[in-house]
């Protein structure tokens, strides 16, 4: 299929808390629904572009959460050399999507208008809103603005021939969410506009929000734009290891090909 991609989920981190935690009033189970943390991969055959960029050790101290593996390492593990990456899409900034500032040397960063004059403007006055932010993210975005080195979109934008950002606000003001054509059809990397399979299969969102009708709109916009909700890739739930198969034994467990069908 011409303009195809190969898509690989790479975790690099987890949190392991309560499901109390992960829905708006709770969960009644209240069992274990730890978080997995992702970078995503997205190779076709003449470009690749990685899709957030995770947090680093030093972050992962600092907020309690486990690196399992560095994301570069990561990379590496499928073949790619960070240092040669051209474009990287920020799915919002929270500081689990927007960290590892020198990975990408030589990247071009695509983001939201409206992620930027959200996290630069006075909902940040709000401890309530700013907190999943880191404030040297944010700055050093902007160094890369002043550097040439930031696409701004506005709503939808194709990337490239086969991918595409869409806008659907509702975690934060601006987040992204990203399709991909692939040999099983059209894939939707959700990231944090559904945390979980259940938050968008349930419609029960996840209480880090700033608009909760953009959140639900936003799960009806992305079923619209993947081919089936098994194309649907949520930003941390633990089940996308189980469901995807690794590109090889030595990876199983680290890396998932997305593009391949889920298992039944």
């Amino acid at each position: 299929m011409a303009d195809s991609y190969e898509i690989y989920a790479i975790k690099y981190g987890r949190h392991e808390r309560l499901s109390r935690y992960n829905f708006i009033g709770g969960d009644p189970h209240d069992v274990m629904m730890p978080l997995d943390y992702f970078v995503w991969a997205i190779v076709g055959e003449e470009r690749t572009f990685v899709v957030d960029s995770g947090f680093d050790a030093e972050m992962a101290r600092q907020r309690g959460r486990e690196m399992v593996n560095p994301p570069a390492e990561g990379l590496k593990a499928i073949g790619l050399d960070p240092a040669q990456v051209e474009d990287v899409i920020l799915t919002h900034m929270h500081y689990d999507h927007a960290g590892n500032h020198d990975l990408f040397p030589g990247a071009r960063y695509h983001v939201q208008d409206r992620e930027m004059a959200y996290c630069t403007g006075r909902c940040m006055c709000h401890e309530a809103l700013r907190s999943a932010f880191e404030p040297e993210d944010i700055a050093v975005m902007v160094r890369r603005i002043f550097e040439g080195r930031v696409a701004f979109h506005n709503g939808a934008a194709e990337i490239a021939p086969g991918i595409s950002v869409h806008w659907v606000g509702g975690h934060t003001a601006g987040i992204q969410v990203v399709r991909v054509r692939t040999r099983r059809g059209w894939v939707v990397l959700a990231s944090d506009a559904t945390h979980f399979y259940a938050n968008i299969e349930q419609g029960r969102p996840f209480p880090i929000v700033h608009s909760v009708g953009d959140m639900l709109e936003g799960y009806k916009t992305i079923n619209r734009l993947a081919d089936s909700p098994g194309h649907v890739i949520p930003g941390h739930d633990p089940l996308v290891m189980e469901r995807y198969p690794a590109p090889n034994e030595a990876l199983k467990g680290w890396v998932a090909r997305l593009d391949a069908p889920p298992a039944e």
